[in-house]
This record gives structure tokens, sequence and C-alpha cells, in this order.
């Protein structure tokens, strides 16, 4: 991963074996990211997503192998218990056009993924809402 950052923007460019996740979290450790909104392109070729089930309060997961397109990467960072906290969706097509996507657990980079990040002057922390059974963000 190589990123430079000027004022509130951040460019990286992640490479071909990383995941989008950790990358991410760790430019928000060094930069030390209270809120920033994520957004990205590339290629992926194994990568999990989750999409919540609401009568189990919680995610049924995906997995997808094989070349795809990262036609979106969208999300945030946050924090949650005082530590950087990724937030992110992700919308991947395959050599068919056909798009599949979800809340990114993992994934795995098969060229390389651009990505933006704009850091907003506020504080943003997550909490564990017991009656939905996610973590929602608060802004203060």
């Amino acid at each position: 991963m190589e990123y430079k950052r000027l004022g509130d923007k951040i460019v990286a460019r992640l490479d071909k074996g990383e995941d989008i996740n950790e990358e991410i979290l760790k430019i928000a450790e060094r930069e030390e990211i209270a809120f920033g909104c994520v957004s990205g392109i590339g290629a992926t070729d194994d990568f999990t997503v989750g999409v919540f089930n609401l009568e189990k309060s919680d995610y049924e997961t995906y997995r997808y192998t094989g070349n795809h397109e990262i036609t979106a990467l969208s999300g945030n960072i946050s924090t949650k218990d005082g530590l950087p906290y990724v937030h992110l969706h992700i919308s991947c097509g395959n050599k068919n056009g056909e798009l599949v996507g979800g809340h990114l657990l993992k994934s795995r980079i098969s060229l390389t993924c651009e990505i933006m990040i704009v850091i907003a002057d506020i504080k943003a922390d997550r909490k564990f809402d017991e009656e939905i059974g996610i973590n929602r963000i608060t802004l203060s």
C-alpha cells in the first residue's frame, strides 16, 4: 500500500494480495482519523460480504472468487471503544456483467485498488444497539 495525505484528503493505492479493510484500518490508525468517508474502485479475486438478516440479527455471509471489478466501494471510518472502526460496502462485477455486493468483511486485491478518504472534523463513535443488533454510529 502507498498513500499520501493532503489536508483533509487521503489518496491510497492498495496492491495485489492486500485486504481492503486491513489497509484502511492501518491508515486510520496512523492518521488518527475520528471520522472519514471512503470511496474506491479496483479489482478483487476473493472477497466475502455480509447481508444483515433482520430476523436473526446477524450477517449472512457470501464468498465470491474469480476475477471481479470493484465497481463501487463506499463507507466510513469512525471509532469504537476508542479505536478506529472501518465500515465498508462493496459492489463487484464479474466477467458476465453480474453484480454482487454487501457489507465488506474480507477481500484480496487481485490487481490494484484506488481509494479516496475525506476526513471530517467531527467525532463519530460506534455503540452496540441491543434492539437492532448492530454497532450504530453516534455523532458528537
